[in-house]
């Protein structure tokens, strides 16, 4: 077992990654702190379980993603909303985690998968394939050796904390747990809380911070490197892969804390203060709200600032003046 080392290269795009992101928290964390900023903590959490869901195949909107985690009535299956239950009560209880624990593991297993999972907080019993939707990737090892192979994981992690980056080493976590597929159901959503875990350790921040909405977005590609992977032996390039994500998803955040530490005009101050984040309103919903009478007055003072400053964003971007326009706050 004190032999077992996950295969993997550290290239120069991988170390050119782990500088800049290093320097993109280093920046985030100086300019604020997103402890103090419940608004945008809970909007990137609710992003984050979606998207992670959505991965998933959940079929439920982030609009509905949010009434469920608000306690409201959503009409959808039940399944799907316990789904995002589960994902809410393991994300609530994120400090407790200990990432080199595969008691904690099994333990968040168990919320992750309450009701919806037979074999919830278990390593899985039978034979398991990854997929991307329809497509099987891979078949996983064979039910008999999870355990050994869990055992090596985590083992080697204990010993080679303190010697492989915070980066690389959840990097390397997330694509051997996909490999090894240690539970029946539940896998991808397990990978990206501990990844995101992980690196919490290392900088708190990064509780705050949505990566799985970043892999979301490159859905195919994460599956791809996973793929490539498996067929080289080695997990390198789905190390620069996930480096790459965190990095774009960094400049998103630093965007936002940006734009809550400036001194913004009073008009663009109320016009924030009036819009849920990810909720899509037309021109006059807004114009209500603020109690405004002049289009053009909005348009010059509040909405064409706001979306110059990537505060919000239109839902049809290469119709500006479509009669279904939306505006959604970032």
């Amino acid at each position: 077992m004190g032999d077992y080392k996950p295969p993997f290269t550290i290239t120069n795009e991988i170390l050119a990654y782990v500088s800049s992101i290093s320097e993109k928290v280093g920046r985030i964390s100086a300019i604020s702190n997103l402890e103090s900023k419940p608004h945008l903590r809970r909007n990137n959490r609710i992003k984050s379980i979606y998207s992670s869901l959505k991965i998933e195949a959940n079929s439920l909107s982030l609009g509905q993603v949010r009434d469920v985690i608000n306690g409201k009535m959503v009409l959808g299956e039940q399944k799907e909303i316990q789904e995002v239950k589960n994902a809410y009560a393991a994300y609530e209880r994120f400090s407790e985690i200990q990432p080199f624990s595969i008691k904690s593991l099994k333990l968040f297993h168990g919320i992750m998968t309450k009701y919806v999972v037979e074999e919830s907080g278990d390593f899985r019993r039978g034979e398991e394939g990854v997929f991307n939707g329809d497509e099987c990737i891979f078949m996983a090892p064979p039910a008999q050796f999870v355990p050994q192979l869990m055992d090596n994981l985590f083992a080697w992690m204990k010993e080679e904390k303190n010697n492989v980056h915070p980066l690389i080493m959840s990097s390397v976590f997330h694509y051997e747990f996909v490999f090894i597929h240690p539970f029946a159901d539940g896998n991808g959503r397990m990978a990206r809380l501990w990844h995101t875990a992980m690196l919490a350790k290392w900088k708190p921040v990064f509780e705050y911070i949505p990566i799985e909405s970043q892999i979301e977005k490159f859905q195919n590609k994460y599956y791809e490197a996973i793929a490539r992977c498996h067929v080289v032996g080695e997990s390198t390039l789905f190390i620069e892969f996930m480096l790459s994500q965190i990095d774009k998803i960094l400049d998103e955040v630093s965007a936002q804390v940006s734009a809550d530490n400036e001194q913004l005009s009073e008009y663009l101050k109320r016009l924030l203060e009036v819009m849920e984040y990810d909720v899509p309103y037309t021109s006059n919903t807004l114009m209500n709200k603020l109690g405004l009478k002049s289009k053009e007055g909005f348009r010059r003072n509040y909405l064409r600032p706001a979306i110059d400053m990537n505060l919000i964003r239109m839902t049809i971007q290469d119709k500006p003046n479509s009669r279904n326009q939306r505006y959604v706050r970032e």
